[in-house]
């Protein structure tokens, strides 16, 4: 069975930024003859590991909805200079963009179950991107979006 992360994107107001910062990403890694994908290091290693694995991807939480996905391709130990063990989620580069989703906010990253995870979206302004914030989160409030 596939399981999912959930996270804030923490400093991030809308989608565009995290893609900006994922395309600067992306061109250094490439400059410095790096593979290809992100990674983002958190505190705990999940220990569902290898579901996650299986095809999980990791909803990112911006601006009090979930928003977009990254697709996980590895779950890795890491250990920092303070010798802490941390863990480095890999991803693809691409973001995927999903139905807005409010979430509440909370520490960390949380499991999400497949059924529980918004869908992707397939047409473009579908996400509704021409609103503004305000109206976005009012529709999401009352339940129209």
């Amino acid at each position: 069975m596939v399981m999912h992360l959930i996270k804030l994107c923490v400093g991030v107001k809308e989608i565009e930024q995290l893609e900006s910062w994922r395309t600067q990403e992306i061109l250094a890694r490439r400059a410095a003859g790096e593979p290809e994908v992100i990674a983002h290091v958190t505190r705990m290693m999940p220990t569902r590991k290898d579901e996650i694995e299986a095809g999980g991807s990791l909803y990112w939480v911006i601006n009090g909805a979930v928003q977009c996905r990254s697709e996980i391709i590895a779950l890795e130990q890491v250990q920092g200079e303070d010798g802490i063990k941390r863990c480095a989620i890999i991803m693809s580069p691409e973001l995927i963009r999903t139905a807005p989703s409010p979430k509440r906010p909370f520490q960390g990253w949380r499991y999400l179950k497949p059924e529980d995870a918004p869908r992707d979206l397939s047409a473009p302004g579908e996400g509704g991107e021409g609103l503004s914030d305000e109206l976005r989160a009012r529709l999401m409030e009352i339940g129209a979006w």
